[in-house]
């Protein structure tokens, strides 16, 4: 919390009860959240997942500086309008960047296409964008209980529509219908091409009203 807070310079908003044993301790960092999610028992060896980096846009930042949270996860803080102009971005390897940037995050989900020729780089808004690097394939990547970047979290508004399509090419996991968390949220889980986890969701103080 400590790191988080002072040495990246996010506003803790609130905290968020998600089950016995554990919370979620949720940041503002420019209009998107990042969480963090605090287990009381110990978690277990995993292998990382293809999200590798988070970059900041701070105020008086003149040179990127990179930094490693207590538990080893790497952020990046950057003059602001550094990485295509969004105050936050995601550093993410694959095997086959172009594949999981067309497939997955263009053709399904409509990201739109900011990076400069030569990157590959989507913007999920005005506010967050995600771009891909060439790395070796991975083990499959552990769900949510274990250390370090584990998912991202996209908010969609007509998120029934966009997770059944999904399903119908095998793409999605679960159903949305009836997934509603504790009357605050729709969602659903998805995976990209490379076993990365992405939950969609509906969230009522973002999107509007879930009726």
């Amino acid at each position: 919390m400590r790191f988080w807070q002072q040495d990246a310079s996010l506003r803790f908003d609130h905290v968020l009860p998600i089950r016995r044993g554990q919370k979620q301790y949720r940041h503002d960092a420019h209009g998107s959240v990042m969480k963090l999610n605090h287990h009381a028992e110990p978690l277990p060896a995993a292998a990382p997942s293809g999200y590798r980096e988070l970059m900041i846009a701070r105020e008086g930042v003149e040179e990127p500086r990179s930094m490693v949270d207590p538990d080893g996860n790497r952020v990046r803080l950057v003059p602001p309008g550094l990485e295509w102009h969004h105050p936050t971005s995601h550093k993410d390897g694959s095997p086959e960047p172009q594949r999981t940037l067309q497939v997955s995050y263009g053709d399904i989900l409509r990201l739109r296409r900011t990076a400069p020729v030569g990157r590959s780089g989507l913007s999920a808004s005005e506010r967050a964008s995600f771009f891909w690097r060439k790395t070796a394939p991975r083990p499959s990547i552990r769900f949510g209980q274990a250390l370090g970047w584990r998912y991202i979290t996209l908010q969609i508004a007509d998120i029934d529509t966009v997770h059944n399509d999904l399903r119908k090419q095998g793409r999605a996991r679960g159903s949305c219908a009836g997934n509603t968390w504790k009357r605050g949220a729709d969602i659903g889980w998805i995976l990209d091409p490379d076993g990365n986890w992405i939950e969609l969701s509906r969230r009522a103080s973002i999107v509007g009203s879930l009726a």
